[in-house]
């Protein structure tokens, strides 16, 4: 009889479906939910001493996107706090415009030239490797994932960005407000770089750690996010009425799912990243937007900057930006500002820490 119940109860454990790791999603959600602090990325340097003879030309994805505007702003600032040549150049994510770019920096003779944002460099092999060749850098800042992506031989550097981290809060997020019930519509351009890491780390957080979760991809290209994005979320809302969240990889989809979600009568909610102003607006004057992992967008600017000089001038390389994600909710979104901004609701620790990280004040 005795080896009979412990037979029945091997049985009974075996028979009861594996519970989502809730304590390990609240921890990680209570992690990015503080205030960012500064942590340097690398050893002090005379900046203005090394920079006094070396330039920089910035090419973004697209000025048309406020975040890689604002990335590329964050470079401006940083290179009028050290003192040296830096031009932001103008694209409309075309790849005519990206080559354009490299060609001009060649001309002109600028030392380094930075592709920011999820340009995607694999598309301008044949112009990165004339660049070098002329004696130019060729960098990228936000571009790869710090962990998961490689950056290509064909590049000097970059600063990446530790995007599976902030894919796994988007889950964490979903998994804690509906208690390891989560069945997720997820969106993503997958032409961009960072995508696949977010994506990966979304649907992957889930699978790992959520075993009741469900998840369903959907492929959405930028440019057609306005023509596809409402129909195909609405179409998948309409078809499965349990979805519970959308997680759209970058939070700029959100103006174009918030109307499917309305029109398909869904309780679904939009967790997504990047802290775009227009979508944290969204989050405080509506119900619909519930959480945003955010950075702020003048310290990757300042942080991409910081590696690339460092670069220049010969130092230790750094590979990993130092730009923490933060969490925004209803509870704080408004110290975003209203409207909010890509800085505000961050703290300013970053101003002071690379002025001393580059030796501004002695």
């Amino acid at each position: 009889m005795k080896t009979l119940i412990t037979s029945g109860l091997a049985l009974g454990l075996l028979a009861t479906p594996a519970l989502a790791d809730m304590d390990a999603a609240r921890a990680l959600v209570d992690r990015y939910s503080q205030t960012p602090t500064f942590e340097a990325p690398g050893e002090p340097f005379d900046a203005r001493a090394c920079m006094a003879d070396k330039s920089m030309f910035v090419i973004p994805l697209t000025n048309a996107n406020p975040f890689n505007a604002a990335i590329s702003q964050g470079f401006v600032d940083a290179a009028e706090m050290v003192g040296f040549s830096l031009r932001d150049w103008e694209t409309q994510m075309d790849p005519a415009g990206w080559i354009q770019g490299i060609n001009t920096a060649v001309a002109e003779g600028f030392d380094l030239i930075d592709l920011q944002g999820g340009l995607p460099p694999e598309f301008l092999v044949p112009q990165i490797t004339e660049a070098r060749a002329a004696g130019v850098k060729v960098t990228a800042t936000h571009n790869w994932d710090a962990t998961t992506q490689t950056v290509p031989d064909f590049m000097d550097g970059a600063a990446n960005t530790d995007y599976v981290t902030i894919g796994e809060i988007i889950a964490a997020w979903a998994i804690v407000q509906t208690e390891g019930q989560v069945n997720a519509l997820v969106l993503g351009p997958d032409e961009i770089t960072p995508t696949a890491p977010l994506r990966d780390a979304i649907i992957g957080y889930l699978t790992d750690n959520c075993p009741d979760c469900k998840t369903t991809y959907i492929n959405v290209p930028v440019n057609d996010w306005a023509t596809q994005g409402q129909p195909a979320v609405q179409n998948a809302l309409l078809a499965d009425p349990s979805i519970n969240y959308v997680l759209p990889v970058y939070d700029s989809m959100s103006q174009f799912i918030v109307p499917a979600i309305q029109i398909a009568g869904s309780d679904a909610r939009i967790v997504s990243y990047n802290g775009t102003p227009f979508v944290l607006d969204m989050m405080r004057d509506g119900d619909i937007v519930e959480m945003n992992v955010g950075e702020s967008l003048g310290w990757v600017g300042m942080a991409g900057t910081d590696a690339n000089m460092r670069l220049l001038c010969g130092l230790d390389p750094v590979t990993r930006l130092n730009t923490p994600a933060f969490i925004f909710t209803d509870d704080n979104v408004e110290t975003a500002g209203i409207p909010a901004t890509f800085n505000d609701g961050y703290g300013d620790v970053h101003t002071d820490g690379f002025r001393q990280l580059w030796m501004l004040d002695e």
